[in-house]
């Protein structure tokens, strides 16, 4: 019976080892995730941080202090009441984008650094909207977001977090403050769209005359350039006139002359009596009478000689 119970003890002992063994092995090994960081502690101090793979612990020595997400986290904080620069209150929510960069600093450094996080912001945006008036509120957004981030990226710097952008979502203003509003901006809209119109209206007129006017200047443009084509016309039909007149009286004057010039060669080379070059010139008369050449006629100073000869001529005849 002795042996029976020594040999119950011996299997109670070997499966309590076993379990021991298994639950040691389990404790010892830890697969880490991409995305995580796992800060170990031995004996209660810091060791070491895990990063994503395979890691082997020493059991009941080493544990695991803190499992650490290392991606970028987006908290959208609850609503705040802030009070602006002219004594008007408004409600502010904000987003904060943040990742953790040091797990070491972020697990040892803030106990809840979430929640550090969101008080520094609620601080933060008091200082700055309150140094704002109302109307500032609106149109500064993008500088109140870039001094946020500033601020908040400066002080959880020592935490081992960045803060990578923050996002004012709302202002709201109190509904009175947002009723007179929205009236001074549908009463600036009215005013802007009057004098948009008195502008347009004006550059239309101003349009219209300077159209007018430019009509004008072309058209006595055009009844001037007609009128000089016109008198340019005139006076080169006029010098073709004169032209064609002189060169038909020089022709002329050219034909008279050179019918004179037959005759005397006639005369000459016929050996003719006075009579005949009398005959010969009164013939010659009428042509020279007929010309523009010429209105001076010379007559022979023995023309009055020559008429009696032929006179007697023909009465012997």
């Amino acid at each position: 019976m002795a042996d029976d119970f020594l040999g119950s003890v011996v299997a109670i002992v070997a499966v309590v080892f076993v379990l021991f063994v298994a639950i040691s092995l389990l404790r010892a090994v830890r697969i880490v995730p991409q995305s995580e960081a796992f800060v170990v502690e031995r004996l209660g101090r810091f060791r070491s941080v895990l990063h994503g793979g395979f890691h082997l612990l020493v059991p009941f020595v080493d544990r695991v202090a803190a499992r650490i997400d290392l991606r970028e986290q987006v908290v959208n904080f609850p609503s705040q009441s802030v009070i602006t620069a002219d004594q008007a209150m408004v409600e502010i929510d904000s987003v904060i984008y943040f990742q953790i960069t040091d797990p070491r600093s972020a697990t040892y450094e803030v106990a809840n650094f979430l929640q550090a996080i969101e008080q520094l912001t609620a601080t933060t945006l008091r200082n700055l909207i309150g140094s704002l008036d109302l109307e500032e509120t609106q149109t500064s957004r993008e500088s109140i977001n870039k001094q946020l981030r500033g601020v908040l990226d400066e002080a959880t710097g020592p935490w081992g977090i960045r803060v990578t952008r923050v996002e004012l979502k709302s202002i709201e203003p109190p509904p009175n403050v947002l009723s007179a509003m929205v009236q001074q901006i549908t009463a600036e809209r009215t005013k802007r769209a009057t004098i948009l119109t008195a502008e347009a209206e004006r550059e239309a007129q101003i349009k219209k005359a300077e159209g007018a006017k430019q009509a004008a200047v072309l058209a006595a443009s055009a009844q001037q350039e007609a009128q000089v084509l016109q008198a340019r016309g005139e006076k080169e039909a006029l010098i073709l006139q004169a032209e064609g007149a002189r060169q038909a009286q020089i022709l002329r004057a050219e034909g008279e002359a050179e019918a004179i010039s037959v005759v005397f060669n006639a005369i000459n080379q016929g050996h003719a009596t006075p009579e005949l070059l009398s005959y010969k010139y009164l013939e010659m008369l009428p042509r020279i009478a007929n010309g523009q050449a010429s209105k001076l006629w010379v007559l022979p100073s023995d023309l009055t000689g020559a008429l009696d000869a032929i006179s007697k001529g023909f009465g012997r005849s």
